[in-house]
């Protein structure tokens, strides 16, 4: 941007937010920060912010304002209904990016709101954002950004600023665009992020070295990014540090079921894990990181008598692992193509954001394509690896498996029924086709 950088406020301080917030400083803007929390604020005084008591004073004559609270609810208080809320003390003009993860009904009801307010001159920019708080730091967020043009074009700069060069998705369909993009994204993190645990849990349950069959999950089609980044977490006893509680990806999930009931569309996959996330919570794990999931798939082990599996090697061991977690990765990416269309997305531009960021994973990256041109009513020709009849015989062997040795299965045992589902609408003499017909049970 040319000239003197203008100053922004910042408001909420978390995790994200932090990090991006003094990412700002280090790139030479004066920054204004709030969070309800002082020790916070007092870091990020230390780190070079200015600080504000209220919403409103962080505000008070600052053309650019983002929020990175954690919840729609909080995002209400601090811009509306709170005690000196943000709305309004931002002057005329002024560009608010919303970056939390908020439903797209939230950032739609919003903009209505800014205008029944007779503020409906501010420039509000829907940007939620993916990447963790490392990137946020770094300044490489994947962000989703939809909006008018003239808010997109005016708070551009911010954008790039934040994000990745080649991670900056401008979604059409302004104002909960961006929402709706980052809701099909977590379709897919909410799954993995289970699948870690539970693949991880069944390979411990088959008495497999976990340092050693983790590393070669990573070199298989088996790799998910949530996998790789939760695993040194999930091996440590305490499950340290945390670096994204529970409770952040049970409200995500939320969002999406909450989305799915009411559009009437089917996420049998993410109910799943939403469901297993409940279990996690009510065991007190919700402030944990969420990768001590892995707790709720292992603490069984042993307490159910004497149990006997067929596989014996390590290596057919090892393959049952892999075959579980891509049956997993399969069913979440058809889910995740399915919803985009419901939610009249760009699919290219979902597959580029989802390959790039935390919901990327081998299975996603070669099945993708293949689930696109199913939507498109294209038939899909069976690409690189294994067609579907083959992945669904190797998911059933896992989940068979697991069931003699009594180790849980969630997302796999939902995945198994969803690829039997698929397979009775596939004609008997089709021969072994591309895997992306799963996505049949979705209407695809």
């Amino acid at each position: 941007m040319a000239g003197a950088k203008p100053e922004i406020s910042f408001i909420g301080l978390g995790a994200m937010g932090f990090g991006m917030a003094t990412n700002l400083v280090k790139h030479g803007y004066k920054v204004t920060g709030f969070d309800v929390w002082k020790p916070t604020l007092e870091r990020f005084e230390a780190a070079g912010g200015s600080i504000a008591a209220t919403p409103a004073g962080a505000v008070e004559n600052k053309e650019y304002a983002i929020c990175m609270v954690a919840t729609a609810q909080q995002a209400q208080a601090v811009l509306i209904e709170g005690d000196n809320p943000a709305i309004s003390a931002l002057p005329k003009g002024a560009v608010l990016l919303l970056c939390s993860t908020v439903p797209c009904a939230y950032v739609q009801g919003l903009e209505k709101q800014l205008v029944e307010l007779g503020r409906g001159d501010i420039r509000l920019i829907d940007a939620p954002v993916s990447g963790g708080a490392a990137r946020a730091a770094d300044g490489t967020l994947s962000i989703m950004a939809g909006g008018s043009d003239d808010a997109l074009e005016k708070g551009r700069f911010l954008l790039q600023e934040m994000s990745d060069p080649n991670k900056l998705y401008i979604v059409k369909g302004g104002i909960g665009a961006g929402s709706n993009m980052k809701m099909c994204h977590q379709v897919l993190a909410a799954n993995q992020i289970l699948a870690a645990s539970e693949g991880l849990g069944f390979a411990t349950h088959l008495g497999l070295d976990l340092h050693s069959a983790s590393q070669d999950i990573l070199k298989s089609d088996a790799w998910a990014w949530m996998f790789e980044n939760r695993l040194p977490r999930m091996l440590d006893p305490e499950f340290k540090p945390v670096a994204s509680a529970l409770t952040i990806i049970l409200k995500d999930t939320g969002i999406i079921t909450s989305e799915a009931r009411r559009s009437g569309f089917p996420t049998p996959m993410t109910s799943t894990a939403e469901q297993v996330y409940f279990s996690g919570v009510g065991r007190g794990y919700g402030p944990d990181d969420d990768s001590s999931l892995v707790r709720l798939y292992t603490e069984g082990k042993g307490k159910v008598g004497p149990v006997k599996g067929l596989a014996e090697t390590e290596g057919s061991k090892l393959a049952l692992v892999v075959a579980l977690l891509k049956g997993i990765y399969l069913c979440s990416a058809a889910e995740t193509i399915a919803f985009a269309k419901r939610c009249n997305l760009d699919l290219d531009q979902v597959y580029d954001l989802c390959i790039n960021a935390a919901g990327g994973s081998t299975i996603f990256h070669k099945v993708g394509p293949e689930l696109i041109a199913l939507s498109r009513g294209e038939t899909p020709l069976k690409g690189e690896g294994e067609g579907f009849i083959e992945i669904t015989s190797q998911l059933q062997e896992a989940v068979e498996e697991a069931q003699r040795i009594k180790a849980p299965v969630y997302l796999g045992s939902q995945a198994l029924t969803l690829t039997r589902l698929a397979l009775q609408l596939i004609p008997e003499a089709a021969g072994d086709v591309s895997r992306a017909v799963v996505a049949k049970v979705w209407g695809l």
